[in-house]
């Protein structure tokens, strides 16, 4: 309760220093954000991998397997509800078409973006380099060889080498949550430098340039999925929702603020285990794979925002055009990467594949750092959801 306080207390006064507008202090705060982002983010891909390895070695495959079938499921289950509620909102409120001076501003913001083809971003995943996944980063491709080696260990004769191998592994795994809990114990600082840095771009108008209707689907999703469909996933489960978001509160709020889940990890995992008092075999396993696949938030905004793009190009929005897009925009979640913007330029990619104009992604833009971080939250917020569920369950 008291950690929980004092990250309050720090999200108040940075949001009090970004409004001061002094620029001195907006680059300081900039540079202890980016600081504390990438040593989540250097954190982040050995947590995952060793978590995935020792876990399968330890706890063999079979029980592996039957913690990933429960994993899965509420994934999907939470995933396609998001769209769901997204397509509903959608309906209900009916956002209109943007003028066409709007997008053709939107085409220049769009222009210098990268843009890769679904086919591209999933020849990917496939390593063919064991040193390169862990250089790029690339979640779900560290994600396969964690499986294949964690499922080789277990397979292997018990011996000498396979212990020593195990042991190894285990005591890197504990050295690294040393460095976190390290990292965690200084995190009210970056608190305070993430809080202004956001507080610093809303005072200068950087989401000023709100399209109405879309905004309110897109928000109004996640809203209703973080306080109404993933409360009452956990309260079918015998779990007391508010419980479970008040030990899981550090978690939400970091991702808020690094925008990244898979930043977000080492947190996750360290407030699931000790505060939640989630098992560490279940919490080790489940939360770097809903890291990598459970992607709430981007299912409603891939899914709002194709509709909204298709709208404006044109394309008549039918109940048959959305249930193709329900399910398109959970595949495509599944696969995205918890990075920030990786909904974003996974939509990109979606609307240049199908010939929409991609120019009114450009008209979001401006606005996307506030819908990122709420997606963002919602999406660890659903981690939370399924590692207490699934540790409920088994």
């Amino acid at each position: 309760m008291t950690k929980t306080i004092l990250w309050i207390a720090a999200l108040v006064v940075g949001a009090v220093l970004g409004l001061l507008g002094l620029h001195w202090l907006d680059q300081t705060m900039e540079f202890v954000a980016v600081v504390y982002t990438r040593l989540f983010q250097l954190l982040a891909v050995p947590t995952i991998v060793l978590a995935v390895i020792t876990t399968f070695a330890t706890f063999g495959a079979q029980g592996s397997g039957r913690i990933f079938g429960h994993t899965l499921t509420y994934t999907l289950l939470t995933t396609f509800a998001a769209a769901a509620v997204g397509a509903g909102l959608y309906v209900l409120v009916a956002p209109g078409n943007l003028p066409a001076e709007a997008i053709g501003q939107g085409g220049e913001a769009v222009a210098d973006t990268p843009q890769l083809s679904y086919y591209s971003h999933l020849i990917s995943l496939i390593p063919n380099n064991i040193v390169k996944p862990f250089l790029e980063g690339n979640v779900l491709s560290l994600l396969l060889l964690a499986f294949a080696i964690g499922i080789g260990l277990s397979k292997l004769p018990e011996s000498e080498n396979k212990a020593v191998v195990v042991k190894g592994l285990l005591g890197l795994q504990e050295l690294l949550f040393l460095l976190i809990r390290g990292l965690i114990w200084t995190l009210p600082l970056g608190i305070v430098a993430f809080s202004a840095q956001l507080s610093a771009q809303v005072s200068a108008g950087v989401v000023a340039d709100s399209i109405g209707k879309y905004v309110l689907v897109v928000l109004g999703g996640n809203v209703i999925q973080f306080f109404v469909v993933l409360p009452l996933f956990l309260l079918a489960r015998g779990l007391n929702p508010v419980h479970v978001l008040g030990r899981m509160m550090p978690a939400v709020l970091m991702a808020l603020f690094t925008k990244s889940s898979a930043a977000t990890l080492p947190v996750t995992m360290d407030t699931a285990e000790n505060r939640l008092g989630v098992k560490k075999n279940i919490a080790r396993f489940v939360l770097p794979i809903c890291t990598t696949i459970n992607m709430n938030g981007c299912a409603a905004f891939i899914l709002v925002t194709s509709l909204f793009v298709m709208q404006n190009g044109g394309t008549p929005i039918t109940w048959t055009t959305i249930l193709l897009w329900i399910l398109i925009s959970v595949i495509s979640a599944v696969g995205n990467a918890g990075v920030p913007m990786g909904c974003y330029f996974l939509t990109l990619s979606l609307m240049s594949g199908i010939g929409a104009p991609v120019a009114i992604l450009g008209v979001i833009l401006p606005i996307y750092t506030i819908i990122d971080m709420v997606e963002t939250a919602e999406n660890v917020w659903s981690d939370s959801c399924v590692a207490a569920i699934v540790d409920r369950d088994l």
